[in-house]
């Protein structure tokens, strides 16, 4: 009897789970093999016991009792927990056949052929032979050279208004985080990236969060501790999607070392019809123009070009596929910002340098200005907001006429009244009233002590200068964004993207002043960015807002490594859809493609080097037919953001910088690790410690300082009054 006792003494195991206790045999917890538990109970894993003997696991005890009541009946109740959260659990003791159930569950409402809003999928390209394209360098610790100071009056032209480069934010409107060090150097060709997609749900003994992007970043981290035990590696996963640029029919896609372009043409769809040849330095900036008329070819021809450093590469594409290397031109600072106005490519350089290609002349023509902090564009007019607090405009059209004099007709349009630098600016050209009255020209810009201004300049008045309309004093950080339609005024300031709009008042078509304009809506976009990324990720990865229209949007990547984004209306924040990659492989880039009239697709580009496409139009359509209360408010919720934030590891460094970082446990210990570690902005764990939704603690600001009023400001010369012929 006595022996029979000892034997269900044996049997029985006494757990501690959590701080709760639980009991059962040791073969319901041993029926399935190899598992967690058969480890545990055969001592190949060490365990710690409580007062009581009980076997002490460190984990939740309200999952574990669903997972135990399933090795005891092989049944589950999963109506009052959430599937992810008990995989996770079940992934950690071993339960195989009870991840594949809820892997399947996980799965029913995801396809590798996307939802609704999918539409479209282009695999990544074959990469370009290397035929070692030199790429120059540049020395940024050389200054631009300036001339020496032109005095000015408001209006008249000017060369180089100020010779110096004076210390100044580099939030503008056109991304405040161009600036930060980047490889522009030649380089060693790397090893080829191991090319595959995140590893479906269906792979059950490994964690759903690696993919192949965390394992090009555990092989840049161990590039570093190979070569460089105090620095981080600048290598760049050649198969990358760093930026994605679209116009009318075509895209152009660049990778780290060359470019690829598409048109989608009648009903053949997407074609692949231009690669580059292999650039050595990494592809930093891109633009493209697919309707560009040059003296040299009677018949339109499309334009891509790329920047690395200093230099600025060319190429011309032909209807047929056929290209031709314009040429390799030097701005001589680092590029910044790079696009086409009309006919002509454009550089730009905060430094206040600025290039410019004319298709016709093919000529390539730089100048010296002040530090350049936004810049907009209306028409065939370029218009620069400066560090000197003078937004000055560049008709492009009268560009051929001043080759000879070396000259870029820089006129300053209008100062502000309180000389504070231009960090942001839109441009809003009215439907004509009539072909007397002309257009009427508005501005909005952002100031870099954070107030929103409006100045419009009237048909009636041309040749007077825009006056000042109206003032908002409601950032308290440098306006980063500022964006003018028909109905809306949206302004983002650097304070972790905090979103203001405004709706506007018009009386035929004319801004009024009677009510005048109303708050409609302050929002944040909240996005993590870890400081180790790419020069080139600021651009691929810009959440707008995009879109000419009323509803224009935002897109929100909420941290650096992700596989689905935000879109949200720019005019009072709402969540319009979210966007998630089929294949599960991290968005490395995305764009906002408006072809035609009605036709608008959000473009998402890969890790894998793969392009995703996604119906905006039909998004936006379904939102106008959703129920008030049926609408989402805003991006991501608590249990959204902690699922993203999942993706990555944020822990606090002796020198307070919160640093993001991938497992460590996928990349072992090791001496050099603390130095391999990627660090993320200060400012995004400053974020989550106050923001009230999230669940974290808020933080007390001072007090908002009532602004004085501002004198008006004298008017200086008119800009020249667009016309149809603009484009």
């Amino acid at each position: 009897m006595s022996h029979f006792t000892h034997a269900s003494s044996s049997d029985l195991v006494n757990l501690n789970v959590g701080g709760q206790r639980f009991s059962t045999s040791r073969q319901t917890l041993t029926w399935i093999p190899d598992t967690f538990f058969t480890a545990l109970l055969s001592g190949r894993i060490s365990s710690l016991r409580d007062e009581h003997n009980a076997i002490f696991i460190d984990r939740d005890p309200t999952l574990f009792s669903i997972i135990l009541n399933y090795l005891r009946t092989k049944d589950i109740d999963i109506k009052n927990c959430e599937i992810r959260a008990l995989r996770h659990e079940a992934e950690y003791y071993g339960i195989t056949p009870l991840t594949k159930r809820l892997a399947l569950c996980e799965d029913l409402n995801h396809s590798s052929c996307g939802d609704l809003l999918f539409c479209g999928f282009l695999a990544a390209p074959p990469m370009p032979s290397n035929e070692a394209v030199p790429a120059a360098s540049i020395d940024e610790s050389v200054p631009s050279t300036s001339a020496s100071a032109v005095g000015s009056r408001p209006g008249s032209m000017v060369r180089v208004p100020e010779p110096s480069r004076s210390s100044h934010s580099r939030n503008s409107s056109w991304d405040l985080r161009l600036g930060r060090t980047g490889s522009t150097g030649n380089g060693s060709n790397p090893p080829a990236p191991m090319l595959h997609s995140r590893n479906p749900s269906m792979d059950f003994m490994r964690h759903s969060r690696n993919s192949s992007a965390d394992l090009n970043k555990v092989f840049r981290n161990e590039v570093g501790m190979v070569f460089s035990p105090t620095q981080n590696s600048n290598w760049v996963d050649p198969m990358r999607v760093q930026i994605i640029r679209a116009h009318q029919n075509w895209i152009a896609v660049a990778y780290a070392h060359f470019v690829t372009c598409y048109r989608v043409k009648d009903f053949y769809g997407w074609q692949q019809v231009f690669t580059s040849p292999h650039i050595d330095a990494t592809i930093e900036r891109i633009a493209i123009n697919s309707k560009i008329n040059t003296a040299a070819e009677p018949v339109p021809s499309k334009m891509v070009a790329i920047s690395y450093g200093s230099q600025i590469r060319l190429w011309s594409i032909q209807e047929g596929g056929q290209k031709t290397d314009v040429g390799t031109f030097n701005l001589n600072v680092r590029v910044e910002y790079l696009f086409f106005i009309g006919s002509q490519l454009v550089a730009l350089s905060s430094s206040g340098k600025i290039g410019v290609w004319h298709a016709m002349t093919q000529h390539w023509q730089i100048q010296d200005l002040v530090p350049v902090l936004s810049f907009d564009s209306a028409g065939s007019f370029l218009l620069l907001g400066c560090n000197n607090g003078s937004i000055y405009y560049i008709d492009m059209q009268k560009f051929p006429l001043r080759i000879k004099d070396n000259d870029l007709l820089v006129t300053e349009l209008y100062k502000d009244v309180a000389l504070d630098p231009i960090t942001a600016i839109s441009v809003y050209l009215t439907p004509k009233t009539s072909s007397i009255s002309g257009n009427w020209i508005e501005i909005a810009y952002g100031t870099k002590s954070g107030a929103v201004r409006i100045i419009v300049q009237h048909p009636e008045t041309a040749g007077h200068g825009p006056h000042l309309f109206e003032t908002f004093f409601v950032h308290q950080s440098p306006v980063t964004k500022v964006m003018l339609s028909e109905k809306y005024l949206v302004s983002v300031c650097s304070e972790y993207h905090h979103v203001r709009t405004w709706r506007l008042i018009r009386f035929r078509g004319m801004l009024s002043t009677q009510p005048g304009s109303t708050p409609e809506a302050s929002f944040k976009i909240v996005s993590l960015e870890a400081t180790d990324t790419s020069y080139s990720y600021a651009a691929g990865n810009d959440f707008g807002p995009y879109g000419d229209y009323d509803d224009m949007i935002f897109v929100q990547k909420v941290v650096p490594e992700t596989d689905q984004l935000y879109v949200r209306l720019a005019s009072n924040g709402d969540r319009v859809c979210v966007i998630r990659s089929v294949d599960s492989s991290t968005i490395s880039a995305f764009c906002v493609l408006e072809y035609e009239v009605s036709s608008r697709f959000i473009l998402t580009g890969h890790c894998n080097g793969a392009i995703q496409m996604w119906d905006l139009t039909t998004a936006l359509a379904l939102l106008s037919k959703d129920e008030p209360q049926q609408k989402i408010n805003g991006g991501p919720d608590t249990n959204e953001l902690l699922r993203l934030l999942d993706q990555c590891e944020i822990s606090n460094s002796s020198c307070t910088t919160p640093c993001m970082s991938p497992c460590l446990s996928a990349m072992g210990n090791g001496s050099g690790m603390a130095s391999s570690i990627a660090r993320m902005k200060a400012s995004n764990i400053a974020l989550l410690n106050r923001e009230p939704a999230m669940g974290m603690a808020v933080q007390v600001q001072p007090a908002a300082q009532v602004q004085p009023a501002l004198p008006e400001a004298v008017a200086p010369a008119a800009i020249p009054m667009a016309d149809d012929n603009n484009e």
